[in-house]
């Protein structure tokens, strides 16, 4: 029942009902990606392009040949990407989570400042 819910509610935790019905109805599979995201287009005259995304909705999943895709500068879906050695993995957008980067000196970074190394000289009137 809360898979139900959430999947009529909520669009962050992937397609809602009306997505699911409007990708059955109208959607012309195209593609899908490393990482199991699905992508769409319109049947119809329409050059609607969308992605249902394989977990939480995060945009920033969407590999770069999909992007060009999905944001209409290519025609073509991309053919299957093989990274290079050099290229790191996917990491999820931390922004707003307890794991964000704090750089030192942030107000929410750690609570205690750092001891000073005695090289700084205050200014007296």
């Amino acid at each position: 029942m809360k898979r139900f819910l959430t999947d009529i509610f909520t669009w962050w935790n992937g397609a809602t009902m009306g997505t699911r019905f409007w990708t059955w109805r109208k959607g012309e599979f195209v593609g899908e990606d490393e990482l199991g995201n699905r992508y769409y287009r319109d049947r119809g005259e329409d050059d609607r392009r969308w992605v249902i995304f394989n977990g939480p909705v995060e945009a920033s999943t969407i590999p770069p040949g999909w992007h060009g895709w999905i944001h209409h500068r290519v025609d073509a879906p991309p053919a299957p990407y093989e990274p290079r050695e050099w290229e790191k993995p996917h990491e999820p957008n931390l922004t707003g989570t307890a794991a964000a980067y704090r750089p030192p000196g942030s107000i929410l970074g750690a609570p205690a400042r750092p001891q000073s190394d005695g090289e700084y000289e205050a200014w007296t009137p």
